[in-house]
């Protein structure tokens, strides 16, 4: 088998370490790997698969000496800019940022629901919003099986999902509350601790936020149906890890319940966690540092004909972003040795 040399891109960053330590589980096959982040923070050292690598500051001569994959998570910026010029030199760019998911020659992939889009590539491949992700894993199998008409989302996100930023906002907040002191607020516009915010990114005219808009156009483009009925409420809450979404699905067949729970229970990437009798449910606690995508509380919607409420949870730094992306090079990796 061919080893393949790899960059990583932001590196330093939150999502970046995660990919450093999905990349040391997985153990693909690479002869080397180089790790690029911005001028602030170049020259960091960083321990990865059992060596110390010093970070190299990116540039448009860092992919010159000529790379396979590069795993993207500098934001949509940095990949405007520089996913290009990793493309026009050979490399097939895995981009974390949104920069790239909605371009009509970009594959939108999650391993677990559209690997046949990865070749389709054309130097890019985009990772979906972590939100999107974990709801397309669970939603895939019950569309195949019953074909979904219309989608409700309410998403309870933790606050990882804002960067370390929004991280410290709430280690903060709760550090204030504990000690009866004042703090000043690194992300948020209110305070997150012992509080929820129906904002995540910024309001569009329609009055929906971009993340809500972000879930509606990726589901249909991941899923390959611009019909689909969607629309999407998102919810910052006062947790470090792990995205929960209460998730609406109205089919055009109906089902039996016990079924459907089957269908869950047997489709990839899917742990089904549901008995409710016993306490049974995904949690944030249960989720976090794994790549599955939890599902529980499942029940039919006695309101609508042929729908279903089900509770989707997932660890949305790890499935969300870094493992995502790993995984679209793991499936890269193995239609180039076919």
């Amino acid at each position: 088998m061919k080893k393949y040399r790899v960059a990583v891109v932001g590196a330093t960053g939150m999502v970046g370490r995660t990919f450093l330590k999905v990349l040391e589980e997985k153990n693909l096959p690479v002869s080397e790997y180089v790790l690029f982040a911005s001028s602030r923070s170049a020259g960091k050292k960083l321990s990865f698969m059992g060596s110390e690598y010093t970070v190299q500051e990116l540039n448009k001569h860092s992919f010159d000496s000529g790379f396979d994959i590069a795993l993207f998570s500098a934001g949509g910026g940095t990949s405007k800019e520089f996913a290009p010029i990793a493309a026009e030199k050979g490399c097939v760019v895995i981009d974390n940022s949104s920069q790239w998911r909605m371009h009509e020659d970009v594959p939108l992939v999650v391993p677990e629901v559209n690997p046949e889009d990865i070749m389709k590539h054309k130097g890019i491949i985009a990772n979906p919003n972590c939100s999107t992700i974990q709801a397309v894993v669970a939603l895939k199998p019950l569309n195949d099986k019953y074909n979904i008409k219309r989608i409700v989302y309410s998403t309870y996100q933790a606050v990882s999902g804002a960067g370390v930023k929004g991280y410290q906002d709430l280690e903060n907040g709760a550090k204030a509350f504990v000690n009866g002191t004042d703090y000043e607020l690194q992300k948020f516009p209110y305070p997150i601790f012992s509080n929820c915010l129906p904002h995540i990114d910024v309001f569009q005219d329609d009055g929906y936020t971009k993340e809500e808009q972000k879930m509606i156009d990726e589901t249909r483009k991941i899923l390959h149906d611009d019909s689909l009925l969607i629309t999407a409420t998102t919810v910052r809450v006062p947790v470090f890890n792990s995205h929960s979404e209460s998730i609406n699905v109205e089919f055009y067949n109906d089902y039996d319940l016990d079924n459907l729970k089957a269908v869950l229970k047997n489709a990839p990437g899917v742990v089904l966690m549901d008995d409710p009798a016993h306490e049974v449910y995904p949690m944030a606690t249960i989720s976090t540092g794994h790549d599955e995508v939890y599902v529980g509380r499942v029940r039919r919607d006695t309101s609508a004909e042929s729908a279903v409420n089900l509770w989707v949870v997932a660890d949305n730094i790890r499935k969300g972003a870094a493992s995502n992306a790993v995984q679209i090079a793991e499936k890269l990796i193995a239609y180039w040795e076919k």
